[in-house]
Parts: structure tokens; sequence; C-alpha cells
């Protein structure tokens, strides 16, 4: 189920990720703006500004909408019913059936995304995981072995936001158990080790590790990802094993930036991170020899 808290009439977070599934329907029925428009009787622009989120759309103009693109009755249902629905700043998905709409969203924000923020502290992020460190997570979570495969590609996949020709700056603080979690056995976490470091060779890229031996910082509080653009608000996302909520009040916002400094304070410089990491592979590899 979805749960929407009260807000104001900002671009949310929910409008853009609705625009950009709208947007989608419509690219792979093969329709441009300017000829939905015309089927709509509408003009070009007001179908622009319902995809980006900059005005939302009623029912009856969804319903429309789905059906000039002709979408199937899956996608019908499930975007009529969030039309229905009242909008809000603060969008909470709470459910295994709602994990497709947090993956949507997840890669909506990161797509637009120049910049990234992530304190993992129990797991290395899903924008730096491996194809076997990700598969590994999946099979322990129970999650049904139809559907790993595709999960794992998607999650690969995200890897675009910082590897495309206009990538995204990522600053990335992982917990020191992350890196010494026995994830799928001694090859799948040394490989990880290593995809980290190459990782945090590339210029867009800020790796820092957040040692056990600190004072608290905001990483024990749990996991959490602010995400920024050049052109509409930040927001945070927060995720955990059947949920997610995404954040884009000022106040929200406000308060996971002011708790970065402190993690930034207790972690180590990238260089340490680097050197540190590299310790933790070659003690894996005189265990293996």
């Amino acid at each position: 189920m979805l749960r929407y808290m009260a807000g104001n009439t900002r671009r949310t977070i929910k409008a853009r990720v609705f625009g950009a599934e709208l947007r989608a329907a419509r690219e792979a029925s093969g329709l441009g703006l300017r000829g939905l428009a015309a089927l709509l009787d509408t003009s070009h622009a007001t179908v622009s500004r319902w995809e980006t989120g900059a005005r939302r759309p009623g029912v009856a103009e969804v319903a429309a909408y789905l059906q000039a693109v002709r979408a199937s009755a899956e996608v019908r249902d499930r975007l009529l019913e969030i039309a229905g629905e009242p909008d809000a700043p603060r969008w909470l998905s709470i459910g295994m059936p709602e994990q497709p709409r947090q993956l949507a969203t997840l890669l909506e924000i990161e797509r637009a995304a120049t910049r990234i923020t992530t304190v993992s502290p129990l797991l290395v992020p899903g924008l730096m995981q491996t194809a076997d460190y990700a598969r590994e997570i999946m099979i322990a979570a129970e999650v049904p072995a139809s559907e790993i495969d595709t999960r794992v590609a998607v999650r690969l996949g995200r890897r675009d936001a910082i590897n495309r020709k206009k990538p995204a700056q990522l600053h990335a603080f992982v917990g020191e158990l992350a890196l010494r979690q026995e994830i799928g056995g001694d090859e799948t976490m040394a490989d990880q080790l290593r995809e980290l470091l190459k990782l945090a060779e590339q210029p867009n890229v800020e790796l820092r590790v957040v040692p056990i031996r600190t004072g608290w910082h905001a990483g024990l509080e749990g996991p959490f990802v602010l995400v920024e653009f050049d052109d509409r608000d930040p927001v945070i996302s927060i995720e955990n094993r059947v949920s997610a909520i995404y954040l884009d009040e000022p106040e929200d916002v406000s308060a996971y930036r002011a708790a970065l400094p402190r993690v930034e304070q207790v972690a180590m410089s990238p260089a340490e991170s680097s050197s540190f990491i590299a310790d933790i592979v070659k003690e894996r590899e005189e265990q293996d020899a």
C-alpha cells in the first residue's frame, strides 16, 4: 500500500515519478508529444507538464492519456489508482508488492541526479554492488528465483548514473562492517572490495570508510541517500527490507544535510579508505593462500 502525508503543492517526487511513468507509456506506444496531444485535444505543452510533474492531470485526463497510448491493463490500473490519491511531498511505500514502484522511483531520481551522497553503514551501496554481491543478498532475502536475474540486471543498470557521459558525483560513506561482512563468501567479498577500489579511482566518485571505532554519527541511525539535481529540489531516500520513503520537504532535507558533517568528521579520507580496503583484500588473499 502507499500512504501519503499531507503537504503543499510543490512539484513532489511522487508527481515527477508519476509523470515519468506516463512518459514511458507514451514512448512505448511510439507516439510523440504532439501526436498524443492531438489525440487528447490539448496542447503538447500541457502533456509535457504532466510528464515532468509540473502539472498534475486529473483522473479523467489520465484515463484518456492511457487509452490513447494503449497502455496495458496492469499499467492502466496502477496509474489510475495513484492518480486518484492525494499528492504529497513525503511518499511512503510499504510492502513487498510495492517494490517495483520503489525501484521505479529510485531509477527516476538517479537518472536526473547530479550529485548523490549515500551513507551505508552495513551494506555496500546499491550503486557500487557487483552482480554476485547483489545476487547473494537477494537469495538470502528470499527474493523469488524467477525475479533475481532481472533485479540484478536492473541494479547493475543503475550504475549508469555514475558512468554516463555527464555522470553524477557520488560521495559514498561506507561502514567498516559492510567491508567485513561475509556476504556470499570470500571470493564474492574479495571481488566486491576490488570493485570498490576500482570505482574509487573514478574522478566523480569519492569513497570514504567510516570505521567501527567512532563516536555517534548519523549513520548509526540507519542508511540514507541524499540526491541532488540541477533543476529541482533535492530528495532524501530511506530504504529498508519492506519499505521506502522519499522526502523532499526543505525541512526534511535540511535535517539530513545537517547530519552529514558529523559523518564526514569521523570518516577516513579517500586515500586512507582505499588503503584500508586494499589491506582487507590482502588479508583475505593471505588467508586463502
